[in-house]
């Protein structure tokens, strides 16, 4: 069994990871831009040709499905490479946690980027999902790229920023950008000091996601199994080595472990 995975970055790792986790077994593609990166200020047109190069660079390894790990990929691009590729490579694209953080009628903050923050994207799924809950949108200037340079002063002050933005009082928190997952332990410190240590759920995508592809290939978790699964790593179309910003997360560690080459 084969997943690819992909992304403009490493935002892509926290998906895999999970991948990794539910099926030790399965052979993982991960397919990003460094060429290309960041997506975000692209045009919508711009973004889905890059993202379509690299889904097509994954597809051409002949994947069991393809896991659009990007939020902002997944608004733009979703369509276009769901056309080219299925039916015969099911795409799943990644989805912004909050109907299930609003399932409760809490006190959510939603952490995105400054770009998804009051776009119609996310207030479309405000609207269709969380009627009910009490909503704060959170901009996180300057998070995703100081995740993906693996720059931890970088990452402590864009989080700093943002918890300073949250509600003192907020119950729940999504993580609305792949890239954030990766820091979770730091905000969840921010919060904690932010709140005077109440007890947050955070909601993210990455093992959602993964359960879902598993679904969509009639596959099912099967954690105990052993870790033989293999690691290609595809670099604007060419194959490489994990980058050194990935060991700074748990997630890089994790399969830089199976023997993955890692760019020095």
């Amino acid at each position: 069994m084969k997943i690819a995975l992909m992304d403009s970055g490493i935002g892509l790792l926290a998906a895999a990871a999970a991948m990794r986790r539910l099926r030790p077994d399965v052979d993982l593609v991960l397919s990003s831009d460094p060429d290309g990166m960041p997506w975000g200020p692209r045009t919508p047109a711009d973004l889905t040709g890059r993202a379509l190069g690299v889904a097509r660079a994954a597809a051409a390894l002949r994947p069991d499905a393809l896991i659009i790990a990007c939020n902002t990929a997944t608004v733009h691009a979703l369509p276009a490479i769901r056309a080219e590729l299925e039916p015969a490579i099911p795409v799943i694209g990644t989805v912004p946690a909050i109907k299930p953080a609003a399932a409760d009628g809490g006190r959510v903050a939603i952490w995105a980027t400054p770009a998804t923050t009051g776009s119609p994207y996310q207030r479309g799924l405000i609207r269709d999902f969380a009627a009910g809950a009490c909503v704060t949108e959170v901009p996180c200037p300057g998070l995703a790229d100081a995740v993906e340079a693996g720059d931890e002063a970088a990452v402590a002050a864009a989080v700093a920023v943002a918890a300073a933005l949250t509600p003192a009082d907020v119950t729940d928190v999504v993580l609305g950008c792949t890239h954030y997952e990766l820091v979770e332990p730091t905000v969840r410190a921010a919060l904690a000091e932010r709140t005077g240590g109440a007890e947050l759920t955070y909601y993210g995508s990455a093992e959602p996601v993964a359960v879902q592809a598993l679904r969509r290939i009639g596959a099912a978790p099967a954690p105990d199994l052993p870790r033989t699964g293999g690691l290609t790593v595809l670099l604007s179309g060419a194959e490489g080595a994990l980058p050194a910003a990935a060991l700074e997360y748990a997630e890089g560690r994790l399969l830089a472990g199976e023997g993955a080459a890692v760019a020095g």
